[in-house]
């Protein structure tokens, strides 16, 4: 056997590239890692001389390996990126190509391929299983492997490269250090051997090994020595000039993680707790264990390394970038440390030379009965691939420092996961709209070509930082704010003024309209208006106007909005402790409801109605000594029995609140109705508000099923075996057309509905949630609610939701420059036409996304415009127009679009476009439709803006990198691909919270954050920095938090020092930690006070308060905090970023061909 081995000729992501100083880790906040003791992730260490592999083998492979293996290149390297070294002659007889069996973990269903990777990292299973031949399981992508010998040809080795999109370099010139343009391409190339008939099996070579540390200059010469690669049973070489460090030092002495039985086949069950309760966990009655062996962590076993699994090679030659020398062969018999992930800690000593994990190392029975050249393909080496952490980190040090000034069009913003200042100057800031592009194709056809979907992300109410100011409220008095003749756009800063100033033309529609008088003011010599800088609306891209009665509902002023609390006091209600806890936490909340900046109290009038069967009204007058309660038991024909005394200002009748608030626990103590209502409920407010002449919102506390006879009476209708079929989608659908024509009438009103669900079963959330989602309110959900445990979650959620800035009776209505208009909204609203987004109550927290298409050429010179307008009622009940600009930039190449794109943002609209897909078509129509769009996306750039190169290498465009990895989140999602355990409520919840999340909310959400706690600074404020969510970056010895938005895991390592455990737990060991712990314990030390402040500081930044979950590491919990590490395979057959790459590489090879 001979080995042809090309060299690699520059650093993989993480390691520091000339030009890119210091290209680390750091932490979330943005400081480097403590100490500095070691290099990027997995990468030697910069400097370091890395001793050559044993001959013969590749370092990424645990056996010797005939084909080309992989090269990476990077921008600085001295070969042209389309270089992928030498190919061996292909193979002229052999096996047709194989299909692969590697990505049966697209298909739906609880179909489970391959094992869950477990608590040691190398356990992670290889991309494909080995089959024996068997019908496949329901496979999604391609046929059912034809024999287990075929290897998958698409990724028969792959290179990184980073490319820039300009022209390539002068043939004979190799790359200096880039430029101060960005690059605009990442490379991940395979040098392809085509497959003829061939004699010997197919290569197999995929991702290699760590690459040569960095040179610590640009200028130097590389060192050309190889990293060390450990083969199992074989010593590395001896390590005479150096070792890189591994990627966190481990504690001295930290036992080696046993090592495990293999995977199980295909056909076999998998054991253990439900793995995926969803994104928003409840927590449940304990499930009932799955038959079959338990996949899961070792419990114990061998110390030490598994016994060689290949017979030793004589050493080969290796091909060092053309020049050969001879390299020492492995010695049979002598032991190399445990081919595990570094991270787990080995002997006490030197650490062990970085490496990447090699599946094939682990000794398993399947695999070790089967001849050599049926192993299955190789891992591609996850460091080798675009790390999420990289960028945010990256964009953080880059972008977080300077303030974000808004006066050139057409800038794209720093990271949604970078801190930074924004001051306005012309363009509304990010925090209110946020674009998939920054610079758009000036045609349709180059639009479609790309199929970027160009969308805005639209918050128009965003709370900003302390530090920034709010928009301006501009007063123009009776006559209202200046408008467009003919289109109606408003004053803005692109407005442009002619003739002297009496007149000025219309940005987006190119109309001339006459300056009001009052409005008139002269030039300066620029053709600027003398009053630019004292005009919010002509300086700035965010700005309220004051409306005028012409803007009013029936052309007269609002009155102030109300709230109304309307409590469930059914059985469930009451026993829990629910009815109690809310009438206390009434009392005091009602003092802070929402008011205007200098007002001394709040205007907003508040009543109580409480439900089971019937509705009970009660008339709060300040003049009453008591309450009143009026029941009504028509539910059929609603009305509100008392117009006096139902709505009230807190102030005026707080003793007569506080008496009803006492007696509704006592009153309702003994009852025994365990039936509901629902519709009548949200008709009894809607009376209320009509009666009274004013907008406002509902706060509806509900418990179970309206099963009740009454309107909109539901069933229960869940069916678990619907999922994966074509009638999947009536799950996300309401069951009746009721609930639909209930919201079109509280929208009318301005009545919007704010619903807190504690459901112990199924409470059909997709019906119960049409009216809150059209009214643009808000639902919270509480599974399983108890007191103990969940009262701090719901509670603050309560204060909040009381407590934010809302819009009420809100229209809003996006325009655009000629060229483009708006042709698509997602988001918590309701439509009566084509283009007014109607919404009953608009908070702080809620996104309209906005879609944008072609009607017109677009022009270079002039760009694009857009003018988000939205007219609301203040909780004051004053009349606002809020108006946010933002001009964009047009191109006619590809590359400038691609150069300008937002990924979180795009990513935040496929997610919602699919999302609102499962409601027509089936999930896995939906899925295939985001691969196949994106595939499209990735081939567009590659065919038009990357420099010619193999078609072996994926290559994608520097901003939209992460593309992949975020989308297969937003593929293993609950909505999209749920696992067995989670609910059907769990799904609808979902569905509707993600359709008006922000761009920040969907990034943390389907790529959550993990944070290393025993890494952070505890003299320091900032986080620690954040790792990959992978199960192979955490160290038994560690503990770490785990974020989405909905949830905070604390995972505890099984190994964790006594003393950590003391200072955060208050035990003294492993076995004595609660999980039921629902916060952590307030202990009087740094450890304990840092982490509780991290805590605190991630409830800050998050819409919801996150409830935490305490997992011990071998626990049954852990499956569940497994679903959230999303880069790994996942229980319900999700792909691993690794194996995502490889698909969405293939998938673009066949577009490309």
């Amino acid at each position: 056997m001979s080995v042809n081995q090309q060299a690699h000729t520059g650093p993989p992501y993480g390691q520091p590239q000339p030009g890119y100083q210091g290209y680390q880790q750091p932490a979330y906040g943005g400081q480097p890692l403590p100490g500095e003791q070691y290099g990027a992730y997995n990468g030697p260490m910069p400097g370091y001389q890395q001793p050559g592999p044993p001959q013969g083998y590749f370092p990424s492979l645990g056996f010797p390996s005939k084909g080309s293996p992989v090269s990476i290149n990077s921008d600085t390297s001295s070969l042209p990126p389309n270089f992928i070294g030498s190919l061996r002659a292909p193979p002229t007889t052999g096996a047709p190509p194989p299909a692969s069996g590697a990505y049966n973990q697209f298909g739906h269903g609880d179909v489970q391929n391959g094992i869950p990777t477990s608590a040691a990292p190398v356990q992670r299973p290889p991309a494909s299983q080995p089959f024996l031949p068997r019908s496949a399981p329901s496979q999604q992508y391609g046929p059912p492997p034809a024999s287990v010998q075929q290897l998958t040809n698409h990724m028969a080795g792959m290179t990184i490269v980073s490319t820039t999109a300009s022209a390539p370099p002068p043939a004979g010139l190799g790359y200096g250090p880039p430029t101060s343009a960005p690059p605009v391409s990442e490379t991940f190339s395979a040098p392809y051997t085509p497959y003829t008939a061939s004699p010997g099996p197919p290569p197999t070579t995929v991702f290699q090994g760590p690459p040569l540390a960095q040179p610590p200059f640009p200028a130097q010469p590389m060192s050309m020595q190889r990293p060390p690669t450990q083969v199992p049973g074989f010593a590395p070489p001896p390590p005479s000039t150096g070792l890189g460090p591994s990627p966190y030092p481990p504690p001295a002495g930290a036992p080696r993680p046993p090592p495990m039985p293999g995977p199980p086949l295909p056909g076999q069950s998998l054991a253990g707790p439900s793995a995926s309760q969803p994104n928003h966990v409840s927590s449940p009655p304990p499930p009932s264990p799955m038959a079959g062996p338990h996949p899961g962590p070792p419990m114990g076993g061998l110390h030490g390394p598994p016994p060689p699994t290949h017979p030793p090679q004589p050493g080969y030659q290796i091909q060092q970038n053309g020049s050969f020398e001879q390299v020492r062969g492995p010695q049979p018999n002598y032991p190399g440390a445990y081919p595990g992930a570094p991270n787990y800690g080995s002997q006490p000593g030197a650490p062990p030379p970085p490496k990447r994990l090699d599946p094939d190392s682990i000794p398993s029975p399947q695999l070790n009965e089967l001849p050599p050249q049926q192993k299955p393909r190789h891992r591609i080496d996850p460091d080798a691939i675009p790390s999420p952490i990289q960028v945010i980190e990256d964009d953080r040090n880059n972008r977080g420092s300077e303030p974000f000034v808004t006066g050139v069009r057409g800038q794209v913003p720093p990271l949604v996961t970078t801190n930074f200042l924004v001051k306005d100057q012309g363009n509304a800031s990010p925090r209110y709209i946020r674009c998939t592009s920054y610079n758009i194709p000036c045609t349709s056809d180059m639009a479609k070509q790309s199929q970027v979907p160009l969308a805005a992300v639209i918050k128009p109410l965003a709370t900003l930082p302390p530090e920034e100011n709010l928009p301006y409220l501009v007063d123009h008095g009776e006559s209202g704010p200046v408008r467009c003749n003919r289109c109606k756009a408003y004053m803005c800063p692109f407005m442009q003024f002619i003739e002297g100033g009496r007149r000025f033309q219309c940005c987006f529609c190119s109309c001339v309209t006459e300056v009001p008088p009052q409005y008139f003011q002269h030039l300066d010599h620029t053709g600027k208006r003398v009053d630019f800088y004292d005009r919010p609306e002509l300086s700035l891209g965010s700005y309220e106007f004051l409306a005028t009665v012409d803007y009013c509902k029936n052309n007269k002023f609002p009155s102030p909005p109300a709230f109304i609390f309307m409590i469930d006091v059914s059985y469930n209600a009451v026993k829990s402790g629910l009815v109690r806890l809310i009438c206390e936490e009434l009392k005091s909340l009602l003092d802070y409801l929402p008011r205007e900046g200098n007002m001394e109290e709040s205007a907003i009038r508040v009543g109580f109605v409480t439900y089971n069967k019937v509705l009970h009204f009660y008339n709060v007058k300040s003049s009453l000594a008591q309450p009143q309660m009026m029941v009504v038991s028509d539910v059929a024909d609603m009305f509100v029995p008392l117009l006096d005394g139902f709505l009230v200002n807190v102030n005026e009748s707080r003793t007569v609140i506080t008496s009803l608030l006492d007696q509704i626990p006592e009153m309702f103590a003994d009852t025994r109705e365990t039936e509901t209502v629902f519709a009548p409920v949200i008709q009894a407010g809607l009376e209320a508000l009509k009666a009274a002449e004013c907008a406002g919102k509902l706060f509806i506390f509900h418990t179970s099923l309206p099963i009740a006879e009454a309107p909109g009476k539901l069933k229960n209708r869940d069916d678990k075996k619907l999922i994966n079929t074509d009638k999947e989608k009536t799950l996300f659908q309401p069951q009746t057309s009721f609930y639909n024509n209930l919201a079109k009438d509280c929208v009318a009103q301005g009545c919007c509905v704010d619903l807190f669900l504690f459901p112990n079963q199924y409470l059909d959330v997709a019906t119960l949630g049409v009216v809150p989602y059209q009214t643009g309110g808000s639902i919270y959900k509480y599974a399983y609610f108890q007191l103990e445990t969940d009262q701090d979650r719901f509670l603050n959620d309560l204060r909040r939701d009381v407590q934010k800035e809302v819009g009420f009776d809100a229209v809003m209505r996006v325009r655009t420059s000629t060229g483009i208009r708006a042709t698509d909204f997602f988001g918590a609203f309701y439509m009566s036409n084509t283009t007014d987004v109607e919404m009953a109550g608009l908070d702080c927290d809620k996104t309209i996304t906005v879609e944008f298409k072609h009607d017109d050429k677009l022009s270079e010179d002039s760009g694009a415009l857009l003018q988000c307008a939205l007219l609301y009622t203040s909780c004051a009940g004053q009349r606002r127009l809020r108006i946010h600009n933002l001009s964009l930039n047009c191109c006619t190449q590809l590359a400038d679009l691609y150069r300008n794109c937002e990924t979180d943002t795009l990513i935040n609209y496929l997610a919602k476009y699919a999302y609102r897909g499962v409601l027509s078509s089936p999930v896995k129509a939906v899925r295939d439709a985001l691969i196949s769009q994106c595939a499209q996306i990735l081939a567009c750039y590659r065919k038009n803006c990357a420099s010619p190169s193999s078609a072996g290498q994926l290559i994608l465009p520097e901003c939209m990198k992460l593309l992949p990895v975020y989308l297969n989140c937003v593929l293993k999602s609950d909505v999209l691909q749920p696992g067995p355990e989670v609910t059907t409520d769990d799904r609808a919840y979902i569905r509707q919270l993600v359709t008006s999340m922000d761009v920040a909310e969907t990034n943390v959400f389907f790529y959550p954050r993990l944070l290393p706690l025993t890494k952070a600074d505890v003299d320091s404020d900032s986080l620690p920095a954040a790792i990959r969510n992978s199960e192979e970056r955490l160290c038994k010895g560690d503990i770490y938090l785990l974020e989405n938005g909905l949830n905070i895991f604390v995972w505890v390592g099984v190994n964790v020092q006594q003393g950590l455990l003391q200072n955060l737990f208050g035990v003294s060991s492993f076995n004595q930690i609660s999980n039921a712990l629902n916060a952590l314990p307030v202990l009087e030390n740094p450890f304990s006070r840092k982490v509780r402040s991290i805590v605190d500081m991630l409830q800050v930044q998050r819409s919801r308060y996150m409830k935490l979950i305490i997992v011990k590491q071998e626990d049954k919990l852990e499956m569940l905090f497994k679903h959230f590490l999303v880069e790994d395979k996942s229980l319900n057959g999700g792909a691993s970023y690794v194996d995502f790459l490889c698909h969405m590489h293939k998938e673009i090879r066949q577009l490309l061909s």
